[in-house]
This record gives C-alpha cells, sequence and structure tokens, in this order.
C-alpha cells in the first residue's frame, strides 16, 4: 500500500475539512506542523510527501530512497527543489488555479481599506469620535472612489485576469506587464505596457507574478520611486517581490499613498519588520488563500494530482 506522510496539514485543514480524499488513495499520516528537525524522521519510508511550506531541499530528497512522489498543497514550487527531485526520479505537483476567486476579493479587500478605511472609521466610532462630532457625518481622511482609476497588474495569469475584470467592474480602466504578453498589445479592453510604465502610470500596482531569481525584490526603491504620490501597491502574491525596507521608506516619505500587503518576506514577521510601523500600510496574515472553499477545493486537487500519478498520468507535474 502506497505510504502517504502530510507533513504541515494545519493552514491547509485546521479541522474544518477532512482528508478522506487522500485517505483513499494508501496509508496516510498526518502531522500539522514538521519542525525541520523532524522532516526526515517522518518522512522515512514514504512514497508519497505531501507539504505546502516545509523544504525539501537536495539533501532531504537524497536522504529520502523510497520516495516517488512529493505534492504540494501550494501553486507555489519554491520549497522544492526541483532539479534534485528530477536526478532522483521523484514526480513533483503542484495546484494552480485553486485560490483564484479569494485572492482576487482579497486585492480589493486590501484596496478598498486603503481607499475607504471601513475598518479605521468602525474602530474611531467605537473610540466615540463619530459622537463627538456636530455634524450628522464625520470621516478621517481622504475617501477615495475607484471609478476611473488605472489599475496595474503584474503577473497577467489567471489571478491577473480575475483582478482586471473586478477592476473593470468598479469602473477602473487596466493596464497589465506580462511576460507573454508585448507591450503595446492588447487583450480586450487591458493594454498591455512594460512593467515600468506599468509602475509610472497606474493608480494601484497589484502584483501576481510569481518568486523566481528574476523576481525577488523586484519592487525597489527605483520602481517605488517611479510610482505616483498618489498610488497604491498591493501584493497577495508573495513577500520576497517586494523589498521591504524600500517600501517602508516609500511609505513614510509619502512616496507613494499607501500599500496593502497580505504576504511578506518572511512568515510570520518578526517584529523588527519595518513595514510593521510603516505609514498607511495594511497587513493581513497571508490569508488570502485561505477560504473554506480554496482549501476544500486545494484538498481534492492535491488528491487528483496523486491518483493521477498512481494511474501513470501526468497532471499537474511542475519538474
Amino acid at each position: 500500500m502506497t505510504k502517504i506522510v502530510i507533513l504541515d496539514a494545519h493552514t491547509t485543514n485546521p479541522g474544518d475539512l477532512d482528508w478522506n480524499p487522500l485517505a483513499t488513495l494508501g496509508s496516510l499520516t498526518v502531522h500539522d506542523r514538521s519542525p525541520a528537525t523532524t522532516v526526515l524522521d517522518r518522512a522515512a519510508g514514504a512514497d508519497v510527501v505531501i507539504t505546502n511550506k516545509t523544504v525539501l531541499n537536495a539533501a532531504t530528497l537524497a536522504a529520502l530512497p523510497d520516495l516517488r512522489y512529493v505534492g504540494l498543497l501550494s501553486t507555489g514550487t519554491n520549497v522544492v527543489d526541483l532539479a534534485a527531485a528530477s536526478e532522483r526520479n521523484v514526480t513533483v505537483t503542484n495546484v494552480p488555479g485553486y485560490s483564484t476567486p479569494g485572492v482576487a476579493q482579497s486585492v480589493f479587500a486590501l484596496l478598498l481599506e486603503l481607499t475607504n478605511r471601513t475598518g479605521h472609521h468602525s474602530d474611531e466610532v467605537r473610540e466615540g469620535r463619530w459622537a463627538a462630532s456636530p455634524d450628522f457625518c464625520w470621516w478621517d481622511g481622504n475617501l477615495i472612489e475607484l471609478e476611473g482609476l488605472t489599475l496595474g497588474i503584474v503577473g497577467y495569469g489567471a489571478i491577473g485576469r480575475r483582478v482586471a475584470a473586478i477592476g473593470q467592474a468598479f469602473g477602473m480602466q487596466v493596464i497589465a506587464a506580462s511576460r507573454s504578453k508585448p507591450a503595446g498589445t492588447r487583450e480586450g479592453d487591458v493594454a498591455f505596457h512594460s512593467i515600468n510604465e506599468v509602475f509610472a502610470e497606474a493608480d494601484v500596482v497589484s502584483l501576481h507574478c510569481p518568486l523566481t531569481p528574476e523576481t525577488d525584490g523586484l519592487i525597489n526603491a527605483e520602481k517605488l520611486a517611479s510610482m505616483k504620490p498618489t498610488s497604491f501597491l498591493i501584493n497577495t502574491a508573495r513577500g520576497g517581490l517586494v523589498v521591504e525596507a524600500d517600501l517602508a521608506d516609500a511609505l513614510n516619505a509619502g512616496q507613494i499613498a499607501g500599500a496593502g500587503l497580505d504576504v511578506l518576506s518572511q512568515e510570520p514577521p518578526p517584529a523588527s519588520n519595518p513595514l510593521l510601523s510603516a505609514s498607511n500600510c495594511v497587513i493581513t496574515p497571508h490569508i488570502a488563500w485561505a477560504t473554506r472553499n480554496a482549501r476544500q477545493r486545494l484538498i481534492h486537487e492535491v488528491a487528483a494530482n496523486l491518483r493521477g500519478f498512481l494511474d501513470g498520468q501526468r497532471r499537474n507535474v511542475v519538474n
């Protein structure tokens, strides 16, 4: 019987779902979390390892001679050394697209908090500031309409397209930068530009590209300096895309108007992360992917990937 080990199950399923789709495919052992010192013992003898953020580097893979398959509980693949897996004939799969609706929704949750400041106003009402007002209404800061603003999307895959559609429903103009779409071309009402043009022209820049050696630190002081002082940056992709000290400096200097972030370079962040105290920076704890619907889809897709592998089919193979 196929031996299946899940190394870090808790974030995908903290108890509100079940692992039956995987349990039907073999002998399943579930660990909520696996510190690095426990990985080899827990994965020893396993044919299949399922992981989300637990790292499987070349040395770890080499120490697991029975391993035939790694199933990722994610779209991103950077926690596994794909070249080392290929050398050892270990198949690696991921799950694209499972969180698209939730991530796109979170983009606008962050953006609307920056423009409408709903949470801030709710807190201020409870502090008595509305009650102390001589007028029937009271607001703090500038309230901003999305209609007529330019939304710039960096990375135009499934999530980028969904964000574009929602932005258009708000009456925003959409421009995008994509590796697969040359600048100067169009897809419907979306115009493609160079990444530098997107940063210079957009009122809102939303990041939807993978973290690779080429995109690591993509958003740095130079890019931020090219943005409008009234513009917002949204990142629901990967924290490593942004040089965090540069973004904090830009926010504190008023170089851009605000940022909405669901991801950081280190998660959870240390208290020293400069963005935690940066001006007009809304941060959520990497929850864009985590709706119950998305996590249910994720489990079913991980099981479908493994079932395909066991049946001799290639499904969402990334190496």
